[in-house]
């Protein structure tokens, strides 16, 4: 996997809109922040936009992503918000220009599509948190400022609790992933996943707890857990039932499915749509180390 050029003061930052609309007034934190960090800002079109769910027209959404990934002076591109839409425009993508010029692309939930397409080019990019984000004060800066150890080349390191349901285990190898969703959405696609030997990572939310079963079944089915290298079960917000309905919760029914696999494989990992959204470098290799008292997911 490529990896693109580390970010040096002043170097300019885009900001796009791929998939849904947010206003404007919600980015400025975030602009104001990476300005902080000695760089420049340049918002897209579709920042502040607005066409139904979306920050604009396919065409527009297409053309914003376009000319922010072909620009050899934007130098990374920060998604302002996931929501929907990637999958509409994905295809109209042309990365040619982007191949002479690689650059970092942030974001996560729907951009996980993005993440997907860019992995197939061969390239590295950042599953983390957008712009919302930066507006959460110091609770979420451990969160934000990983994003600034990474695009400035600094590894990462971060540790989580220990859970019921972990299984033991070290293991070094590629690491990608992202919404669970979008994961099982892209099977059948030539986005889809390759996960044979890799460290993948899921998480969720607002689904409800018989669709998530479905979904997981659906990876299972479709081969996604079978190889794996690891497994990071990140964590599944506001699901839209009770775990009564279908008698499991999220934890329990994704361990239902992988508990025949020998990999290691750690739950409730600070990867999701809350605060807790640690940025991870997708296709850089990682080391997962799952003991009994501590889990520690770490670039190699």
């Amino acid at each position: 996997m490529i990896q693109p050029q580390n970010l040096q003061p002043g170097d300019i930052i885009g900001m796009v809109c791929p998939a849904g609309t947010i206003p404007v007034e919600k980015v400025q934190k975030c602009v104001e922040t990476l300005t902080e960090w000695g760089y420049q800002v340049r918002l897209g079109k579709t920042v502040g936009g607005k066409f139904y769910t979306y920050s604009g027209t396919d065409e527009e959404r297409a053309m914003d992503l376009q000319e922010m990934l072909d620009n050899p002076k934007v130098k990374a591109v920060l998604c302002g918000r996931g929501g929907y839409g990637l999958s509409r425009i994905i295809d109209r993508i042309n990365f040619t220009a982007f191949k002479q010029n690689p650059k970092w692309v942030i974001g996560f939930s729907d951009i996980t599509v993005l993440h997907a397409s860019l992995q197939q080019q061969g390239y590295m990019s950042i599953h983390g948190p957008m712009a919302a984000a930066f507006s959460k004060g110091l609770d979420g800066e451990p969160y934000t400022n990983a994003i600034k150890d990474i695009i400035e080349g600094r590894k990462t390191k971060y540790t989580a609790a220990p859970h019921l349901y972990n299984k033991k285990g070290v293991v070094t190898a590629p690491i990608i992933g992202g919404n669970l969703c979008l994961i099982a959405h892209l099977i059948g696609s030539k986005n889809s996943l390759d996960t044979k030997g890799k460290i993948l990572f899921i998480e969720d939310i607002g689904e409800f707890h018989y669709n998530l079963d479905r979904m997981v079944l659906q990876m299972k089915n479709a081969g996604l857990f079978a190889s794996l290298a690891g497994l990071v079960v990140g964590r599944f917000s506001d699901m839209r039932d009770d775990a009564t309905d279908i008698g499991a919760g999220a934890f329990e029914i994704i361990q239902s499915h992988i508990r025949e696999y020998n990999y290691p494989v750690c739950y409730d990992f600070p990867i999701s749509h809350a605060l807790q959204n640690y940025p991870i470098k997708e296709g850089a290799n990682y080391t997962l180390d799952i003991e009994q008292d501590q889990v520690t997911l770490r670039e190699a």
